[in-house]
């Protein structure tokens, strides 16, 4: 298995992406640490999986520190960070977005990769590990009704990039993906919101060239793929797995 005996933690890992992730890595052979601030989806999703659930605001840098040190305390060690927790708020133009909007927006989706890859990275360093972190399509190109949303995911596009310079040397590479539209509850919930479920999933489909969107278990493969020994000569990659979206 190619993951057999690797420590993985994953942020955002009880929902979505991140559990498929953390589904995708164990079923690999690694064993995953799942961090959110849900506490009982937490634990529920750890022990389905057989991993370890602790609980995490990515915001808070006490919570990234503890993150990382019970991993060490309960594994020895860290090989892989997949920093997946991000949150959204649509339908907003940059007047309809609030100052706590807009700072909560990038708490969580830039600063909190920032957070947990600074107290990984000394862990990583031991391992030779590497970084993985979930930005989206909209991190490549504009997108309407959600600034913030867009600019925090450029952002983690570019600290990916630059973080991927930083440690380079030392045998760390640093990655990111880019999904299109992924069938999660974050999606579901801007389906609701639109009013007409049917209506809407067809609209989210149409944008992509391939005609539909992306089940989670597809992007977790290519976290895989970036985490895993067949990406060994990647870093600093910002791969789009959007269904053709950026390619128009």
């Amino acid at each position: 298995m190619r993951f057999e005996d690797k420590i993985v933690l994953i942020t955002g890992g009880n929902k979505g992406i991140g559990f498929a992730a953390a589904k995708c890595f164990t079923a690999e052979g690694a064993k995953a640490v799942i961090c959110a601030r849900d506490e009982n989806a937490g634990k529920v999703k750890a022990e389905e999986i057989g991993g370890l659930y602790i609980k995490t605001d990515v915001t808070k840098e006490e919570d990234c520190k503890n993150a990382v040190s019970k991993t060490i305390s309960a594994f020895g060690k860290l090989d892989i960070l997949v920093n997946c927790a991000g949150i959204i708020f649509r339908n907003k133009t940059p007047e309809q977005t609030s100052a706590e909007e807009w700072d909560a927006t990038f708490n969580t989706n830039v600063k909190g990769a920032f957070l947990m890859t600074k107290h990984s990275i000394p862990e990583l360093r031991k391992t030779k590990g590497t970084i993985v972190s979930v930005s989206s399509y909209v991190g490549l190109v504009g997108f309407k009704g959600a600034s913030a949303y867009a600019a925090s995911k450029a952002a983690l596009v570019n600290f990916t990039r630059s973080a991927a310079l930083d440690y380079a040397e030392e045998g760390i590479r640093v990655n990111c993906i880019c999904p299109g539209s992924v069938e999660t509850g974050m999606i579901e919930q801007a389906w609701i919101q639109h009013g007409n479920i049917a209506e809407a999933r067809k609209i989210w489909e149409e944008k992509h060239p391939l005609k539909r969107i992306a089940a989670p278990e597809e992007a977790a493969k290519a976290i895989l793929f970036l985490a895993g020994s067949d990406a060994s000569f990647i870093t600093g990659a910002a791969i789009p797995v959007d269904g053709g979206i950026t390619a128009g």
